[in-house]
């Protein structure tokens, strides 16, 4: 009967166990070799993810040569996330973001997982990890010096386009995601989840999903941003949207291009901040020989947009993170400026 009684006890902590976060691993100072080593997928290819890991969608999301993104959030047992107004919620140390970036296979109808990266909130602060996907689609293993995925078919609005997909080294992470010297989330904002998805059990608000399960402090949410995607949404606001999550988290004070004085965070109201007649600060080769940022009713002669359309890595913004001209967003901005008269 004792025997019986330990065993029935071992199967349920070893059950508990392998479908549950690895949280020592979270903490590490030294990353995991294997994607799978942090427990965060009951079943990795299919990206279904183990209790108390929830999945995310951002309302308005940052271009990446059209790939897709598969989002969830861990938030350890007991504790939450703050509410800070305009910011991204202050996630407690043990916490992870987790991104899968995909795209559809043309051939086969089937999906190909190119990389997965992890945000990892430890006692010192967020660290930056990426992991790339074999191609049995089995598992991701770390990699620090970054990959580039040659001639990738994608099907855009019935178009297929030939990508190189690059996954960011180390240090490339860092581009995007500093803030005031240190790794920052970007994406999870009150404002940019302030609407309902389905999960496995119902569909929900995320933000009411999130204070359900205790991933957060109670609050009230923010409006929701636009959808630079949505066509029936004003100019203006899809603009706006566009450049706060493919711009503003560098160009913002604090941020890595804080020094440019050029400001796209949502909620700068600033003409010349946003670029209205503003000089650059030194662009080079990259200005197009152009003088200002922003020309209202001019984006010919604006050279935010030139910058936007370009693929010379010299001269493109975002800097990082694309490699193909983003056509629907240099669409969006150009009759945005157009409408600036």
């Amino acid at each position: 009967m004792e025997i019986k009684r330990f065993l029935i006890v071992l199967i349920i902590f070893f059950n508990a166990n392998i479908f549950a976060v690895n949280d020592e691993a979270i903490l590490s100072s030294k990353p995991e070799k294997k994607l799978s080593d942090y427990r965060f997928f009951s079943d990795p290819a299919a990206q279904i993810p183990v209790e108390k890991v929830f999945p995310y969608i951002l309302h308005s999301a940052l271009f990446s040569d059209y790939a897709d993104k598969h989002r969830f959030v861990y938030v350890p047992e007991g504790k939450e996330a703050k509410f800070i107004p305009n910011e991204v919620y202050e996630f407690p140390v043990g916490s992870a973001l987790v991104k899968t970036f995909s795209y559809p296979e043309a051939l086969n109808g089937g999906r190909k997982l190119l990389e997965t990266r992890l945000l990892l909130n430890q006692e010192s602060g967020w660290k930056a990890h990426t992991y790339l996907w074999n191609e049995e689609q089995s598992e991701a293993f770390l990699k620090v010096t970054g990959y580039t995925y040659e001639s990738m078919p994608v099907k855009n609005d019935g178009k297929m386009l030939s990508i190189n997909y690059r996954v960011p080294n180390q240090n490339q992470c860092k581009e995007c995601h500093l803030k005031d010297g240190k790794i920052m989330p970007i994406g999870p904002k009150s404002r940019n989840l302030n609407f309902s998805i389905q999960y496995k059990n119902k569909k929900s608000n995320q933000i009411s999903y999130w204070l359900e399960n205790r991933i957060v402090e109670d609050h009230i949410p923010l409006d929701l941003i636009a959808n630079w995607s949505d066509e029936n949404a004003p100019i203006e606001d899809r603009a706006r949207a566009y450049l706060d999550i493919n711009c503003g988290h560098c160009h913002m004070p604090s941020g890595s291009a804080d020094t440019t004085g050029l400001y796209l965070q949502l909620t700068e109201t600033d003409e010349g901040k946003l670029g209205f007649f503003k000089k650059p600060v030194a662009a080079g080769r990259a200005s197009g020989d152009l003088k200002y940022s922003i020309v209202p009713g001019k984006p010919e002669e604006s050279i935010l947009l030139y910058r936007m359309k370009s693929p010379d890595p010299g001269v493109m913004m975002p800097e990082s993170g694309r490699t193909a001209v983003h056509s629907e967003g240099v669409s969006i901005i150009n009759d945005w400026i157009i409408s600036l008269k």
